[in-house]
């Protein structure tokens, strides 16, 4: 599979929901860790990304309270950390995987236990992923779980690993193929892509590329593989009401 431009892709591509990329960065000294999410309904687009120190990432947040109509599959913890473990995912998986693998569980058998999202007829993929660190080096994983062809009685599951990354390169791995109605769902492996230097970078890119009428938020990490330190970048959209209250 050739290398892909990430930017252009998104450019291209109107509507790809909500995107998960993860990599190694030029040097091959930092894991990255991207995650955005779209919108096109008033409900989707009212969110924000909000840090949570104790869980080690970070949680969506209606930007007004007032106007939230169904939580249910638009709050939830996008990003947790379980000691070297980082874990990201579209829904409230997130917290599946890390409840299965602080019990000595695996990624797999976690999301064995999920399915699609139930909002047919687009029956929206979940997509999620997983950074471990060990030894000054970084492997990770990817998954979705979708419908047999837009089949809401049948699941797939997919699994990619990624054990020895290559310096410079990520793969991606989003919802949608594009917009429609309904929705169609991403098709293939993850798309092998380039990954920049820095997290700043990275994000500002990101979110230039992404179309300005539906995106929403957009969180980048980057992990120093020696340390586990990490630095994070957070872009919202819209403002937070209930920040500006404070």
């Amino acid at each position: 599979m050739e290398q892909l431009d990430l930017y252009r892709l998104l450019r291209e591509n109107a509507y790809p929901g909500r995107g998960i990329v993860l990599g190694l960065a030029p040097g091959g000294t930092k894991a990255a860790i991207a995650y955005f999410i779209m919108g096109r309904s008033a409900n989707s687009r009212n969110r924000v990304f909000d840090p949570v120190p104790e869980i080690g990432g970070i949680r969506t947040m209606a930007a007004d309270p007032a106007r939230l109509e169904d939580p249910s599959l638009i709050i939830y913890n996008p990003v947790r950390a379980l000691g070297n473990a980082h874990i990201v995912t579209n829904g409230d998986q997130t917290d599946t995987v890390y409840e299965f693998m602080s019990g000595g569980g695996t990624f797999e058998e976690a999301l064995r236990t999920r399915t699609f999202e139930p909002d047919g007829p687009n029956w929206t993929p979940r997509i999620s992923g997983l950074v471990e660190l060990e030894d000054g080096a970084c492997r990770y994983k990817l998954s979705i779980l979708k419908s047999a062809d837009g089949n809401g009685g049948s699941c797939r599951r997919y699994f990619y690993e990624y054990p020895q990354p290559v310096a410079g390169e990520g793969h991606f791995l989003h919802t949608y193929r594009c917009d429609g109605s309904p929705i169609p769902s991403f098709e293939g492996e993850p798309e092998r892509v380039g990954v920049p230097a820095g997290p700043e970078e990275f994000a500002t890119g990101l979110w230039a590329a992404l179309d300005p009428d539906n995106k929403v938020s957009l969180f980048v990490r980057y992990i120093e593989l020696a340390t586990g330190e990490t630095e994070d970048v957070i872009i919202n959209k819209y403002d937070a009401v209930w920040e500006e209250e404070e």
